[in-house]
């Protein structure tokens, strides 16, 4: 298939859905509390694109916090693990626990810690606990997935702990980090979304905050306005993440030398 065709392909479906939905609504005269049409939520997004926009900042810099809070500290706990298996086997059931727990269940605890006049740390810390395990669970399984080759050569050159972690292990867990951090950018927003959802007040001023308000003034297309705004959002982390793992890696992970042909 012609490549400008296959890129094409995704627009293609999308404008044949959008069509399909704009004409289904009309010919049902669906209301538009129920579901609106396409056209009034590309309205609404036009009418409320400056408050819609600037709440969709406010939870991008707390999704973007939060998946840096995580890289961090899921990247430093793997690298932990990966060197006292000790360590690893005290800590992994803590870590398993916060990853299991619905956010819902200790956000009010949360809040209540932090103050609820600081609901947007309250929504950070919850935000990152969500994106946390991606992280810590691929970065473990990367470290620990060394070419025992490549190890035997490492321990007869008598490399150092450091040595073997900084020239063997990252590189060879690096694959397996990026596609957690693909994961983990995605459960970020998720997180801040719920996070906001569950923590905010009528002080918020985060995407979420907005999605309720429009539902409970019956503002449906403004809601789908501001969902939109959350999925492109999504959608554009994945993609930024997806290039920084292609740009890491096409020289030399198998992989990716097969996609770039």
């Amino acid at each position: 298939m012609n490549r400008a065709v296959f890129a094409l392909l995704p627009w293609i479906v999308g404008v044949a859905v959008l069509a399909l939905w704009e004409g289904l609504v009309r010919l049902l005269e669906v209301p538009r509390f129920v579901l609106p049409a396409p056209s009034l939520i590309a309205s609404a997004l036009v009418s409320d694109f400056s408050q819609l926009f600037d709440a969709l900042l406010e939870t991008l810099k707390i999704t973007l916090l939060a998946f840096g809070a995580s890289f961090v500290g899921g990247l430093a706990l793997a690298i932990l693990f990966s060197q006292s298996r000790l360590v690893e086997r005290s800590l992994l059931p803590y870590a398993v626990v916060l990853q299991v727990t619905p956010i819902v269940a200790i956000a009010p605890l949360i809040v209540i810690w932090v103050g609820v006049d600081n609901v947007e740390r309250a929504v950070f810390i919850l935000a990152t606990i969500v994106a946390f395990f991606p992280i810590l669970s691929n970065a473990t399984f990367g470290l620990r997935s060394v070419d025992p080759g490549l190890d035997d050569l490492f321990r007869l050159y008598r490399a150092s702990r450091w040595q073997h972690l900084w020239l063997l292990q990252l590189p060879s867990a690096l694959p397996a980090l990026l596609a957690g951090a693909r994961i983990s950018a995605g459960l970020a927003l998720i997180g801040t979304v719920v996070a906001e959802f569950v923590a905010g007040s009528g002080e918020a001023t985060g995407l979420a905050w907005r999605i309720v308000e429009s539902g409970n003034r019956l503002e449906i297309p403004r809601m789908f306005a501001a969902l939109l705004l959350l999925s492109l959002t999504g959608l554009a982390l994945n993609v930024l993440v997806a290039r920084i793992e292609r740009r890491l890696l096409r020289n030399w992970h198998a992989g990716h030398v097969e996609e770039e042909r």
